[in-house]
């Protein structure tokens, strides 16, 4: 795993992609220079190529790329990995990712709490921190079966799952955290082959 930090001191730029949430959250970052983050709630497709232009960036400018490959919008997601397949064939260039509910781990997650998202026919997409606010393994959950505790949801997140009862508490995702405090934060890893997340473990 590695951090912003430890990217750009091997890449002399890195553009960053998040389409997990209704947001798409793109961020121009380059090592001793200030971050440049845009974003726009809009179709991932259009959304993408409309953050790009607005900021004057091309693709080619990129040393390094990276995104978010979920748990979140299936379709968002895949859209921003096809782009990447496609970048990263014109042009060799490595790929990191980082998931969502990590992020959020480091920047919402409080010792005995589960962040959820939905994984659609009818379960959860979860992380549990324990006591000492160490992160369990990602688990797909259903519906009905989440542990007890403190519940957290990122906002701007679909739901097709009923919410459990109480319902989790809505915490802000924002990826720019990823260039201000969590610079070091170890959440990257190389990819060869950009896709959508899909779950590793469940019970």
């Amino acid at each position: 795993m590695q951090s912003l930090n430890s990217i750009l001191a091997e890449h002399p730029s890195l553009l960053l992609i998040d389409a997990s949430s209704q947001t798409i959250h793109l961020g121009w970052l380059q090592q001793g220079q200030p971050a440049q983050w845009s974003c726009l709630e809009q179709e991932a497709g259009t959304g993408l190529y409309t953050l790009l232009e607005k900021n004057g960036l091309s693709p080619n400018e990129a040393g390094a790329f990276a995104y978010c490959e979920g748990p979140g919008s299936i379709l968002g997601i895949r859209t921003v990995a096809a782009a990447l397949r496609t970048w990263t064939s014109l042009t060799p260039r490595p790929v990191y990712r980082y998931r969502s509910l990590d992020l959020l781990v480091h920047t919402e997650g409080r010792p005995g709490a589960t962040i959820i998202s939905d994984a659609r026919r009818r379960s959860w997409h979860a992380v549990t921190t324990d006591g000492e606010g160490t992160p369990e393994p990602l688990q797909r959950i259903p519906e009905g079966e989440l542990p007890p505790g403190e519940l957290l949801m990122p906002a701007g997140f679909r739901t097709w799952t009923e919410l459990p009862s109480p319902p989790p508490e809505t915490v802000p995702y924002d990826p720019a955290r990823i260039s201000d405090d969590l610079a070091d934060t170890a959440l990257f890893s190389v990819c060869n082959d950009p896709d959508a997340f899909q779950p590793e473990h469940s019970r």
